[in-house]
């Protein structure tokens, strides 16, 4: 999936989100790992944070388009191969909702390696996940409205 943003025809941009991409909420992004033809898409998101759910190294690429926006990177080593103690888990959520409520760090982009359910993280991360957020977001809401 693809959108052409239009222009001449030499200059015409093709943005593609990452896969799996779609809007939790009102600036909060989810998706699976963005590659380098997704760029010119988040650019347009305007981010101002990621959310990186997994333990390995960020990518240096993906690092210098980050630096080079202005975005913030927040990691969180979920480990994908095996099931997260509750304990690690719940500090994980705690720290990452703290992230996602703090407008300054907004909007966001929240992501694992796929953005599907088909592992132990990825059931966590990107399908649980979200939910939290939606939770947390709209008690938050009608706390302090």
């Amino acid at each position: 999936m693809g959108f052409i943003v239009e222009g001449e025809e030499e200059t015409d941009v093709v943005l593609e989100p990452p896969p799996n991409f779609s809007m939790v909420e009102e600036g909060i992004y989810r998706s699976s790992f963005p590659q380098r033809c997704n760029f010119s898409f988040l650019e347009t998101l305007n981010l101002r944070s990621i959310i990186y759910l997994c333990p390995e190294p960020y990518p240096e690429e993906n690092l210098e388009f980050l630096r080079s926006h202005n975005i913030r990177l927040f990691q969180f080593g979920i480990e994908g191969k095996t099931e997260p103690s509750v304990a690690i888990l719940n500090d994980a959520i705690r720290e990452a909702l703290n992230i996602l409520i703090d407008v300054r760090n907004r909007p966001v982009l929240i992501h694992c390696k796929r953005g599907k359910v088909n592992s132990p993280n990825s059931a966590i991360t990107c399908a649980f996940f979200p939910i939290c957020i939606k939770v947390k977001l709209s008690l938050w809401n009608r706390i302090y409205k």
